[in-house]
Protein backbone atom coordinates (compact mmCIF):
# COMPACT_ATOMS: atom_id res chain seq x y z
CA UNK A 1 0.00 0.00 0.00
CA UNK A 2 1.41 2.92 -1.36
CA UNK A 3 1.27 6.58 0.81
CA UNK A 4 -1.92 7.57 -1.30
CA UNK A 5 -3.49 4.45 -0.94
CA UNK A 6 -2.50 4.83 2.88
CA UNK A 7 -4.26 8.11 3.68
CA UNK A 8 -7.75 6.63 1.53
CA UNK A 9 -7.95 3.87 3.71
CA UNK A 10 -7.20 5.75 6.76
CA UNK A 11 -9.88 8.68 5.72
CA UNK A 12 -12.69 6.50 4.63
CA UNK A 13 -12.19 4.88 7.90
CA UNK A 14 -12.70 7.43 9.67
CA UNK A 15 -15.54 8.44 7.85
CA UNK A 16 -17.03 5.23 7.77
CA UNK A 17 -16.93 5.21 11.52
CA UNK A 18 -18.77 8.41 11.83
CA UNK A 19 -21.68 7.17 9.86
CA UNK A 20 -21.41 10.56 8.19
CA UNK A 21 -20.97 11.70 4.47
CA UNK A 22 -17.79 14.18 3.87
CA UNK A 23 -16.64 14.27 0.43
CA UNK A 24 -13.08 13.55 0.09
CA UNK A 25 -11.41 15.41 -1.88
CA UNK A 26 -8.70 14.63 -4.99
CA UNK A 27 -5.71 17.19 -4.07
CA UNK A 28 -3.33 15.31 -1.29
CA UNK A 29 -2.65 18.22 0.93
CA UNK A 30 -6.68 18.82 1.41
CA UNK A 31 -6.74 15.21 2.01
CA UNK A 32 -3.85 15.10 4.76
CA UNK A 33 -5.80 18.23 6.10
CA UNK A 34 -8.69 16.58 6.01
CA UNK A 35 -7.29 13.30 7.84
CA UNK A 36 -5.69 15.44 10.80
CA UNK A 37 -9.59 17.14 11.35
CA UNK A 38 -10.75 13.48 11.51
CA UNK A 39 -8.72 12.44 14.25
CA UNK A 40 -8.75 15.71 15.95
CA UNK A 41 -12.25 15.12 16.43
CA UNK A 42 -12.57 11.70 17.43
CA UNK A 43 -13.20 10.89 21.21
CA UNK A 44 -11.00 8.32 23.09
CA UNK A 45 -13.02 5.16 21.48
CA UNK A 46 -11.69 1.68 21.06
CA UNK A 47 -10.13 1.69 17.10
CA UNK A 48 -9.29 -1.16 14.62
CA UNK A 49 -5.61 -3.03 14.90
CA UNK A 50 -5.77 -2.66 11.23
CA UNK A 51 -5.96 1.03 11.40
CA UNK A 52 -3.70 2.18 13.59
CA UNK A 53 -1.03 -0.27 11.62
CA UNK A 54 -1.83 1.91 8.55
CA UNK A 55 -1.52 5.11 10.55
CA UNK A 56 1.63 4.52 12.04
CA UNK A 57 3.25 3.26 8.62
CA UNK A 58 1.78 6.70 7.13
CA UNK A 59 2.66 8.90 10.48
CA UNK A 60 6.43 7.58 10.05
CA UNK A 61 6.79 8.02 7.31
CA UNK A 62 6.15 11.72 7.86
CA UNK A 63 8.00 11.90 10.77
CA UNK A 64 10.87 10.30 8.36
CA UNK A 65 10.71 12.88 6.09
CA UNK A 66 11.08 15.39 8.57
CA UNK A 67 14.32 17.31 9.50
CA UNK A 68 15.28 15.50 12.78
CA UNK A 69 17.05 17.33 15.56
CA UNK A 70 18.52 15.57 18.34
CA UNK A 71 21.04 17.09 20.98
CA UNK A 72 23.82 16.90 19.12
CA UNK A 73 22.22 19.26 16.44
CA UNK A 74 21.79 22.24 18.66
CA UNK A 75 24.69 24.84 18.76
CA UNK A 76 23.20 27.10 21.13
CA UNK A 77 23.73 25.74 24.55
CA UNK A 78 25.09 27.02 27.87
CA UNK A 79 26.12 23.91 30.29
CA UNK A 80 22.96 21.39 30.23
CA UNK A 81 20.42 24.72 29.58
CA UNK A 82 20.06 24.32 25.31
CA UNK A 83 17.38 27.01 22.93
CA UNK A 84 16.34 25.79 19.75
CA UNK A 85 13.41 27.15 17.45
CA UNK A 86 10.97 25.12 15.72
CA UNK A 87 8.63 22.34 15.27
CA UNK A 88 8.99 20.63 18.33
CA UNK A 89 7.76 17.10 17.04
CA UNK A 90 10.81 17.17 14.75
CA UNK A 91 13.26 17.12 18.24
CA UNK A 92 14.37 13.88 18.70
CA UNK A 93 15.35 13.36 22.33
CA UNK A 94 14.01 11.77 25.49
CA UNK A 95 10.59 13.79 26.04
CA UNK A 96 9.04 16.95 24.80
CA UNK A 97 6.82 18.82 26.71
CA UNK A 98 3.21 19.25 25.75
CA UNK A 99 1.42 22.11 26.98
CA UNK A 100 -1.96 20.03 27.77
CA UNK A 101 -5.46 21.74 28.84
CA UNK A 102 -6.83 20.09 32.06
CA UNK A 103 -9.04 17.18 30.27
CA UNK A 104 -5.39 15.65 29.36
CA UNK A 105 -7.03 14.56 25.98
CA UNK A 106 -5.42 16.89 23.17
CA UNK A 107 -7.34 19.74 21.42
CA UNK A 108 -10.46 18.40 19.76
CA UNK A 109 -10.98 21.78 17.34
CA UNK A 110 -9.73 20.61 13.76
CA UNK A 111 -6.64 21.94 12.38
CA UNK A 112 -6.20 23.97 15.76
CA UNK A 113 -2.24 25.57 15.44
CA UNK A 114 -2.12 25.23 19.32
CA UNK A 115 1.23 22.33 20.42
CA UNK A 116 -1.53 20.09 22.08
CA UNK A 117 -2.93 20.00 18.21
CA UNK A 118 0.21 19.78 16.42
CA UNK A 119 1.92 16.91 19.14
CA UNK A 120 -1.44 14.79 19.06
CA UNK A 121 -1.49 15.04 15.26
CA UNK A 122 1.53 13.72 14.47
CA UNK A 123 1.75 11.48 17.22
CA UNK A 124 -1.81 9.12 16.37
CA UNK A 125 -5.12 8.14 17.74
CA UNK A 126 -3.22 5.98 20.34
CA UNK A 127 -1.61 9.35 22.37
CA UNK A 128 -5.66 10.36 23.00
CA UNK A 129 -6.43 6.63 24.27
CA UNK A 130 -3.16 6.29 26.57
CA UNK A 131 -4.42 9.59 28.04
CA UNK A 132 -7.90 8.60 28.16
CA UNK A 133 -7.07 6.01 30.49
CA UNK A 134 -4.90 7.78 32.69
CA UNK A 135 -7.80 10.24 33.53
CA UNK A 136 -10.18 7.38 33.48
CA UNK A 137 -7.86 5.69 36.43
CA UNK A 138 -7.45 9.42 38.19
CA UNK A 139 -10.89 10.06 37.66
CA UNK A 140 -10.76 14.02 37.27
CA UNK A 141 -9.13 16.79 36.12
CA UNK A 142 -5.90 17.21 35.88
CA UNK A 143 -4.49 19.87 38.04
CA UNK A 144 -2.48 22.89 37.30
CA UNK A 145 0.93 22.39 37.74
CA UNK A 146 0.58 18.58 37.86
CA UNK A 147 2.61 16.32 34.98
CA UNK A 148 1.63 12.81 33.49
CA UNK A 149 4.48 10.97 31.22
CA UNK A 150 3.19 8.91 28.29
CA UNK A 151 5.14 7.56 25.37
CA UNK A 152 5.25 9.22 22.05
CA UNK A 153 4.15 6.93 19.16
CA UNK A 154 5.19 8.03 15.47
CA UNK A 155 7.01 10.88 17.03
CA UNK A 156 10.59 10.75 16.92
CA UNK A 157 10.72 11.85 20.92
CA UNK A 158 10.44 8.58 23.21
CA UNK A 159 7.73 10.15 25.51
CA UNK A 160 5.43 13.08 25.76
CA UNK A 161 5.19 14.81 29.24
CA UNK A 162 1.86 16.44 29.20
CA UNK A 163 1.02 19.67 31.76
CA UNK A 164 -1.81 21.86 32.65
CA UNK A 165 -0.59 25.59 32.64
CA UNK A 166 -2.50 28.25 34.21
CA UNK A 167 -4.74 30.31 32.18
CA UNK A 168 -4.72 34.41 32.59
CA UNK A 169 -8.07 36.07 31.52
CA UNK A 170 -7.48 38.33 28.73
CA UNK A 171 -5.80 41.73 29.71
CA UNK A 172 -4.60 40.65 32.90
CA UNK A 173 -1.59 40.14 34.47
CA UNK A 174 -0.56 36.77 36.31
CA UNK A 175 -0.82 36.87 40.04
CA UNK A 176 1.94 35.46 42.38
CA UNK A 177 -0.25 32.27 42.46
CA UNK A 178 -0.42 31.93 38.23
CA UNK A 179 3.37 32.22 38.30
CA UNK A 180 4.02 29.60 40.97
CA UNK A 181 1.53 26.81 39.35
CA UNK A 182 3.98 27.25 36.24
CA UNK A 183 6.97 27.07 37.87
CA UNK A 184 5.47 23.60 39.40
CA UNK A 185 4.84 22.90 35.62
CA UNK A 186 8.36 23.13 34.84
CA UNK A 187 9.29 21.10 38.26
CA UNK A 188 6.77 18.13 37.50
CA UNK A 189 8.16 17.75 34.29
CA UNK A 190 12.15 17.59 35.05
CA UNK A 191 10.56 15.07 38.19
CA UNK A 192 9.43 12.80 35.81
CA UNK A 193 12.20 13.32 33.66
CA UNK A 194 14.41 11.91 36.64
CA UNK A 195 12.23 9.50 37.84
CA UNK A 196 12.02 7.92 34.41
CA UNK A 197 15.81 8.22 34.21
CA UNK A 198 15.53 10.07 31.21
CA UNK A 199 18.72 12.07 30.02
CA UNK A 200 16.98 14.84 27.34
CA UNK A 201 13.62 16.99 27.90
CA UNK A 202 12.76 19.74 25.80
CA UNK A 203 9.60 22.30 26.95
CA UNK A 204 7.45 24.17 24.71
CA UNK A 205 6.94 27.89 25.85
CA UNK A 206 3.99 26.78 28.82
CA UNK A 207 1.24 28.64 28.94
CA UNK A 208 2.37 31.39 26.41
CA UNK A 209 -0.44 30.81 23.72
CA UNK A 210 -3.93 30.81 24.10
CA UNK A 211 -3.54 30.77 27.90
CA UNK A 212 -2.45 34.26 27.71
CA UNK A 213 0.90 34.17 29.72
CA UNK A 214 2.99 36.61 29.45
CA UNK A 215 5.97 35.70 27.24
CA UNK A 216 8.86 37.32 28.49
CA UNK A 217 7.19 36.46 32.50
CA UNK A 218 7.05 32.92 31.71
CA UNK A 219 10.33 32.57 29.99
CA UNK A 220 12.04 34.13 33.01
CA UNK A 221 10.25 31.62 35.34
CA UNK A 222 10.92 29.09 33.22
CA UNK A 223 15.29 29.27 33.06
CA UNK A 224 14.71 30.52 37.31
CA UNK A 225 12.96 27.09 37.75
CA UNK A 226 15.41 24.90 35.32
CA UNK A 227 18.34 26.12 37.24
CA UNK A 228 17.24 25.95 40.65
CA UNK A 229 16.17 22.47 39.65
CA UNK A 230 19.81 21.68 38.64
CA UNK A 231 21.44 22.83 41.59
CA UNK A 232 19.55 21.33 43.95
CA UNK A 233 18.57 17.90 42.37
CA UNK A 234 20.44 14.65 41.54
CA UNK A 235 19.29 13.99 38.16
CA UNK A 236 19.43 12.02 34.85
CA UNK A 237 19.07 14.53 32.87
CA UNK A 238 22.29 15.81 30.96
CA UNK A 239 20.24 18.44 28.35
CA UNK A 240 17.61 20.66 28.55
CA UNK A 241 16.23 22.25 25.76
CA UNK A 242 13.88 25.39 25.68
CA UNK A 243 11.71 25.14 22.41
CA UNK A 244 10.40 27.94 20.89
CA UNK A 245 8.52 28.63 17.81
CA UNK A 246 7.78 32.40 17.15
CA UNK A 247 10.90 35.04 16.93
CA UNK A 248 10.13 37.20 19.52
CA UNK A 249 10.38 33.95 21.89
CA UNK A 250 13.50 32.97 20.77
CA UNK A 251 14.75 36.26 21.13
CA UNK A 252 13.28 36.60 24.79
CA UNK A 253 15.17 33.17 25.47
CA UNK A 254 18.34 34.09 23.77
CA UNK A 255 19.03 37.11 25.62
CA UNK A 256 17.93 35.63 29.32
CA UNK A 257 19.94 32.52 28.36
CA UNK A 258 22.92 33.93 26.83
CA UNK A 259 22.71 37.92 27.26
CA UNK A 260 22.82 40.51 24.31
Amino acid sequence: MDTNQQLDFLLNYLINERQDVIEIPDDNFQKRNLLRSLMNVRPPNPIDDEFLKIQDEFLTNETLSKELVGVEDIRESDGKLMLWQGDITQLKVDAIVNAANSKLLGCFIPMHGCIDNVIHSASGIQLRLECDRIMKAQNKDEDIGKAKITSAYNLPSKHVIHTVGPAIAQGFKPSDLDCKRLASCYASCLDIASYHNLKSIAFCCISTGVFNFPQKTAAEIAIRTVNEYLDSNETSLEHVIFNVFVDEDYLIYKNLLFGD
